[in-house]
């Protein structure tokens, strides 16, 4: 059993909320913060990343994977959404095109991206901890985790680059 660290009452081990008082529990099984970066990874969330919140480039699944890296490039960016109706199909980033592109990219230019994307990405609300955030990327292996809202439409997309620039500052403050 878990005990809601609100009201004390007992909940069934891996419970998402305390059935009790409704507070979210899913941070509840962590060991308490060792430093106070630790510290601030658990407390802080996503849309502490989001400073100068610029919209996610998006592209259609038909949009040439060519096309796509020249704009990827052009932007300095790692990568980008593929969207159709407003619905998140998948990302390609750097990564996808190293891995499934390579040196053929200019044999494959013409080929839709959606050939060569990463599939219904994992995602996160603008709410969830950046500590969440950061065991996402290490579980799943991947440097970029599109944001969405209550609808499921991508708003950001964060990055590990982030997240350093994040620690950076924090550590910064907390004189660390």
């Amino acid at each position: 059993m878990l005990t809601c660290p609100h009201c004390s009452a007992e909940n069934i081990e891996g419970a998402d909320q305390c059935e009790e008082c409704l507070q979210p529990l899913a941070d509840s099984h962590l060991t308490s913060p060792a430093t106070p970066v630790e510290r601030s990874l658990l407390r802080a969330h996503i849309h502490s990343l989001l400073t100068g919140e610029k919209l996610p480039i998006a592209v259609p699944p038909s949009r040439p994977v060519g096309e796509v890296l020249k704009l990827m490039v052009n932007r300095g960016i790692g990568c980008v959404l593929v969207v159709e109706g407003g619905k998140l199909l998948g990302i390609f980033s750097e990564r996808d095109a190293l891995l499934k592109i390579n040196a053929d990219a200019p044999k494959l230019a013409g080929r839709p991206v959606s050939e060569f994307m990463t599939p219904n990405p994992q995602t996160l609300k603008r709410n969830a901890k950046i500590a969440f955030a950061v065991h996402n990327m290490v579980v799943g292996s991947y440097r970029h985790i599109p944001v969405v809202d209550e609808d499921g439409h991508a708003t950001s997309v964060i990055s590990a680059r982030d997240i350093l620039k994040y620690l950076s500052r924090d550590a910064s403050a907390l004189n660390v």
